[in-house]
């Protein structure tokens, strides 16, 4: 990649490359993404311990612009707000990126909720202020993070009192001022992502608002308000706001309030959606009452840890489809293990859906104990038969 520099530099396009040796150790993986690895690092001379994300430049190849926009969001922001990852260093080796910011040791935000002992309304008010005080300063300074969800939003220390930190600006954009701001390229999380980003008609700031009325949605229930079966019927709940507060049981402990608030972000037409600055000023994020009424936590817990047991059958019941469809032999010639479905690859032939259905995600709002265990029952029974006639 040619087109990087030093941290204390400008990043012009057109500059060579400066190739330094790292001066960092590398150590445990904290999380991996598609063309990038996030370790922890300490820095051989002060000893201090840091977060590395580190990409590597073949996988980079014709990508590189995504790394130069990551870099140059982060200079920009970076030590300007408590609550946005802050970065230290940017270098490149012969084969690797290193992106150096902050050790956010407190971990995601919604495995940190699932730990507490109690999770009031107050309690994601706090967290939805906190984030939207950084995104405000993000868009004052004229940029828009695009890729708002909770698994970008971690914790500076595992205390009580910690910050919450907006990490991951791979997919922001500095906005030139001056000219006309809208952003065309489809980007960010399905689930999170505004309508307007679908249709193609160019979008900026209000993407952002969006992104926390969903965050906020899944932080009262513990699931997001646009899930279904598949992606397409997702954009296709997206582009209508198609979603409610439902079922009723979840919602009975949540004010109203808090239900206007998410209303407000999840507003169709962009110019209609509260601003960052009115979203602060709402009276959910603006008052602060004492911790009162119902303790979401068992709901919330519930729901979270039943939606991804759902998700991840889901991924599972597709691999062994697969195997019975014939995309066994696939994965053996690919070195994968036949008797691990989650490592089927991608290349393997289509899914054959009759073979075996699951309850769709759209069904997994806010499901029973009871099942939870029949469909992991089905599972077992599935793995066993298919396993017993491979042998």
């Amino acid at each position: 990649m040619a087109d990087t520099a030093p941290a204390n530099a400008q990043v012009p396009q057109q500059q060579a490359a400066q190739i330094q040796p790292c001066k960092y150790k590398t150590g445990k993986t904290l999380g991996a993404g598609s063309y990038s690895v996030v370790k922890e690092c300490v820095h051989i001379d002060t000893g201090r311990y840091y977060a590395a994300k580190v990409i590597n430049k073949r996988l980079m190849a014709g990508r590189e612009h995504m790394v130069r926009n990551e870099i140059a969001v982060l200079k920009k922001v970076s030590m300007g707000h408590r609550n946005i990852l802050t970065l230290v260093d940017y270098f490149e080796t012969m084969n690797n990126l290193y992106l150096v910011t902050d050790l956010a040791l407190g971990g995601e935000l919604f495995d940190r909720i699932c730990r507490k002992g109690s999770y009031y309304e107050t309690d994601a008010a706090d967290l939805v202020r906190a984030t939207l005080s950084a995104v405000a300063y993000l868009h004052d300074h004229g940029i828009v993070h695009r890729d708002l969800k909770p698994e970008n939003l971690l914790f500076r220390t595992p205390e009580d009192n910690a910050d919450l930190l907006i990490a991951d600006f791979g997919l922001s954009r500095i906005m030139d001022e001056e000219q006309f701001h809208v952003l065309t390229t489809t980007c960010g999380t399905p689930g999170y992502m505004a309508p307007e980003i679908f249709k193609k008609t160019g979008h900026g700031k209000p993407v952002d608002i969006w992104a926390i009325g969903v965050i906020t949605y899944f932080l009262l229930c513990g699931y997001t308000p646009f899930d279904r079966d598949s992606n397409l019927e997702e954009m296709q709940a997206i582009l209508v706001a198609d979603y409610s507060f439902t079922p009723l049981e979840y919602w009975r402990g949540v004010s109203n309030s808090a239900r206007e608030f998410i209303k407000r972000c999840l507003t169709i037409i962009p110019s209609e959606r509260m601003t960052s600055h009115e979203a602060l000023s709402h009276p959910w994020i603006a008052d602060t009452p004492v911790k009162e009424g119902e303790d979401l936590l068992p709901t919330v817990k519930k729901n979270f840890n039943a939606r991804r047991t759902l998700h991840a059958a889901i991924d599972t019941i597709r691999a062994i489809n697969q195997l019975r469809a014939g995309g066994g032999a696939a994965m053996i010639h690919d070195g994968a293990s036949a008797r691990d479905p989650a490592k089927i690859v991608e290349n393997s032939r289509p899914v054959d859906e009759d073979v075996m259905e699951l309850d769709s995600r759209g069904n997994g709002r806010g499901q029973t104990e009871e099942m939870i265990r029949e469909q992991e029952r089905r599972i077992r029974e599935t793995q066993a038969g298919l396993w017993g006639q491979r042998r």
